[in-house]
Order: C-alpha cells, then sequence, then structure tokens
C-alpha cells in the first residue's frame, strides 16, 4: 500500500470564506479609483454575503435538500456496499472508473452545461474513489474536469451557446451553428484528453504510494474519516437485495434529475411535454426548486423502501443536511462578489475597456487576446449566461467590423470562461465541491495549475486556426 502520508510542511491559505470575503474587499476598494464605476460603500461589502446568498438561495436549498437525500441513503447502508461491491469487482483495474466517469461529466458539460449539478455526485465519488484506493483530490479532478471539460467545449448548452447566439441575433448578427458545434467539439475533446492524462498519471501514483499525495496528513485523514469513517478500505458491507433495490432508487434519482434539466423541446425532443404532473414543470424544464423537491420525494421513498421509522428518516436527512450547511454558505458568500460587481457597474466598465483592446489586431492576435480577456472576465463573471448576454452584444459586432468570424467569437467565449471556471475561487461549483471532498483550495490550485497550462495552449491553437480559415 506504499509508505503512510508525510506531514507536509506547507503554506496553507486561510479558509474559503476569508479568501472570497477577500477578494469582495479588494473589488469593492478598486470601484473607488476607477472612473465611471458607482464607489462600493462599507455596507455594500457588509451585505455582499447576504446579497449573494439571496441571489443564489435556489443553489443553497438544492445542496442542503441533496444533503438531506445522501444522508438517508447513507443511512441504509446501500451506497458502502454497492461502491464495495463494485471496486471489489475492479481490483487491479480502479482506474477505469476515471476516464469513464470523467467522459461521462463531460457529455453533460457540453449538452447542457452540467456544473452546479456535480455537487450532488460530489460525496458519492469522492466515497468511491477512497474506498478504491486513491485520495479526495482524484474524486474532485474526475468531477471538475470531467463536467468543466464539457462547458469548455459547449456544443449545445443552452446556458452558453444559445444565450450567446440568442445575444448575436439580438444585435443582427446571425450564427452558423454548425461552425459553432464544430469547434465545440475540438476544444471539448481536446480538453478533456488532457484532463484525462493528468488526473490518470496523479491517481496511479497515490494508489501505489500514499504519500505521493498533495493532500496535508489533515486534509487526507479528515476526508477518510468523513467519508469511510472507521470502516477499512478491505471491507465489504453485504449487499443484500433490500439494499440492491435502495441504489436502484438512488441511481434512478439521478437519471431523472439529468431528464428534468437537459432542454428536450429545444432538441426536437416532445415526449416528456406531459410530465409537468410533479412539480408544475415538464421534465426539460426543471430548475433548482423542481429539483430539490424530487429529491426530498426520493428520501421518503428510499427510507420506507428499508422501512426506515419516520423519525430515523427525519433524523437521518436533517443530518444530511446539516453537512451541506458550511457548503450552501460558500455559494452564497461567493456570488456576493458577483454582486458587488454588477451593483457598482464594474463588469460593464470592464467589458467595455476591454473591447477597445482588441481593435485593429491580426486574427491570431486578436483570438489570443480575447482568450486572456474572456478570462479576466470570467473571474468576476463566473455565471456564463451572465456573461454572454453582457459581452456578446459588444464583441460580436467588433469581430464582423474587423472581418472575423462571430462563431468564433462564441468560441472563445466557451473557451475563456471554461478556463477559468475549473480553478477561480469565485465559483460556487469550485468551492461547493471542495469544500464537500475536504480538499483545501490551495491543494486544488496545485494540481490544477499544470492543466489550466496544457489546456490553454491547446485551446489557443484550435480557436487560432479556426479564426484564421472560417
Amino acid at each position: 500500500m506504499g509508505a503512510p502520508i508525510k506531514k507536509k510542511k506547507t503554506f496553507t491559505l486561510p479558509t474559503a470564506y476569508t479568501v472570497l470575503l477577500a477578494i469582495t474587499a479588494i473589488i469593492a476598494l478598486a470601484t473607488q479609483f476607477i472612473p465611471g464605476v458607482q464607489a462600493a460603500k462599507l455596507s455594500d461589502v457588509i451585505m455582499a454575503p447576504i446579497n449573494g446568498l439571496n441571489e443564489s438561495i435556489d443553489i443553497a436549498i438544492f445542496v442542503l435538500l441533496i444533503g438531506g437525500f445522501l444522508g438517508v441513503t447513507t443511512k441504509t447502508g446501500a451506497l458502502d456496499a454497492g461502491i464495495g461491491n463494485v471496486v471489489n469487482k475492479l481490483k487491479g483495474k480502479e482506474l477505469v472508473l476515471i476516464p469513464v466517469l470523467m467522459f461521462i461529466f463531460s457529455l453533460g458539460g457540453t449538452s447542457f452545461g452540467m456544473a452546479e449539478e456535480t455537487i450532488a455526485f460530489t460525496a458519492l465519488v469522492t466515497t468511491t474513489m477512497i474506498i478504491a484506493g486513491f485520495d479526495p483530490l482524484v474524486s474532485v479532478a474526475t468531477l471538475i474536469l470531467g463536467a468543466g471539460s464539457g462547458v469548455l467545449g459547449s456544443t449545445v448548452n443552452p446556458f452558453l451557446v444559445s444565450t450567446a447566439i440568442g445575444a448575436l441575433n439580438g444585435v443582427g448578427i446571425e450564427v452558423n451553428q454548425v461552425i459553432v458545434i464544430g469547434t465545440g467539439v475540438a476544444l471539448w475533446l481536446s480538453s478533456l484528453l488532457i484532463s484525462i492524462y493528468f488526473v490518470m498519471s496523479y491517481a496511479k501514483k497515490v494508489h501505489k504510494d500514499k504519500s505521493a499525495t498533495l493532500l496535508s496528513e489533515g486534509e487526507f485523514n479528515e476526508a477518510k474519516q468523513a467519508f469511510i469513517g472507521d470502516k477499512s478500505s478491505e471491507e465489504v458491507i453485504e449487499f443484500t437485495t433490500k439494499r440492491k433495490i435502495v441504489l436502484g432508487l438512488f441511481s434512478f434519482t439521478f437519471l431523472v434529475m439529468v431528464a428534468g434539466i437537459i432542454p428536450w423541446e429545444k432538441f426536437g425532443v416532445n415526449i416528456f411535454t406531459k410530465t409537468d404532473f410533479l412539480t408544475g414543470s415538464s421534465l426539460g424544464n426543471w430548475w433548482f426548486s423542481d429539483l430539490g423537491i424530487w429529491f426530498v420525494i426520493m428520501s421518503v421513498v428510499i427510507g420506507l423502501v428499508y422501512k426506515m421509522k419516520e423519525k430515523d428518516i427525519v433524523g437521518a436527512f436533517m443530518e444530511g443536511a446539516a453537512d451541506m450547511v458550511g457548503v450552501a454558505l460558500v455559494i452564497g458568500v461567493s456570488k456576493g462578489i458577483s454582486v458587488i460587481m454588477s451593483t457598482t457597474g464594474l463588469d460593464s466598465q470592464v467589458l467595455n475597456s476591454a473591447s477597445s483592446v482588441l481593435s485593429g489586431m491580426s486574427p491570431i492576435v486578436f483570438t489570443i487576446v480575447a482568450f486572456l480577456i474572456y478570462m479576466v472576465l470570467s473571474f468576476f463573471i463566473p455565471s456564463t449566461s451572465g456573461l454572454a448576454g453582457l459581452s456578446m452584444p459588444i464583441f460580436g459586432p467588433l469581430a464582423v467590423s474587423l472581418g472575423f468570424s462571430p462563431e468564433i467569437i462564441i468560441s472563445i467565449f466557451s473557451a475563456g470562461s471554461g478556463v477559468v471556471n475549473l480553478v477561480t475561487p469565485t465559483s460556487g461549483v469550485i468551492m461547493g465541491t471542495l469544500a464537500i471532498a475536504k480538499v483545501d483550495y490551495a491543494t486544488w490550485v496545485k494540481f490544477v495549475t499544470k492543466v489550466i497550462i496544457a489546456i490553454f495552449i491547446s485551446s489557443s491553437i484550435i480557436l487560432s486556426v479556426a479564426m484564421m480559415f472560417l
């Protein structure tokens, strides 16, 4: 099993809350010196976390309800039994889990913008990876880089592609979606292959020698205690018929979740139009409130199927939700940064300044600089739909006036926001996933830096070639 994890003397960042609040304060301070921007007041800074939580309350509640659902399911022992059974069958082939899961999550990313939804899988994937002999960093990388590669190379993602096309249409620019899809596929598959390479290389080292982990001893022990407790990684809980049924219901819950958020009608699929009997919205039109109540319903169903008492179901649900309170708060605090950007007008000011920089450049230079600008913009505006609505009416006409393809502008936007959203602390997905998996933000940055550099280089080449020839 290799040597034990060594105690590492490394610089430790403050908690996620402190980092996010510091960024909020720095941005507020910057507004005092930028012309044309409304200076943020002290009250704006103080209220930013609460305002952020108000704007992201649907996601925060969704996370709490997922926690409750996982609490009930975990209480049955079905997850431990199912994971143990799978890992036991994969003895010697545990690495297969990584590319398979990453590809599945990337499909969700490129097709319907799977991002916040990955938070729901964090506990399950982390438990699986630890029992399989890896560490929590492998699970975080599998989730974030898997789904993130798909979003980076969005093909039909309605929250990015459709919003961007709609914004361009609004200023009289027609878009050839075939070009958008083709460029998106190239970005998606290249970034996915790079990500799989780095994750599997690291996972092999950790599986062979636990001291090769980038996690501190404290991080690893905290995660191990949280996800497998005092159980030995070799222990396999009996996979009874009742637990198999629970695991089937567990899988069904997530299948319905995915079906609920894929915009079927936009793809010409109308078989779910009469499925609004449960929440009032048909499958394909669900959002966080619909998803949240679905997890509550299935928590009760699973508890009853396992013949748990009412008091035990409620108790397990509340315990699971309590474990997610910190995650919900992190999501709210991170959203507070975007709130301060929009209320002061700093987001629009940065956008207008960025567009003026791009005038008069050659195709390759334009592409690289636009890519970098979108990376900066995405740090402050992590919402792809929000950034598309703000930036496309400015960058699209600029590209057309310079004789460049507006379709590639969409792909540059997709790649720029996609790269940054793999690491930015302003993303509730990043901070929420790390919080659940018990991985420090500094540890994630240390791991993902090389991956991001490689993806940036490959994406720059793809986008430059596309801009030159399309």
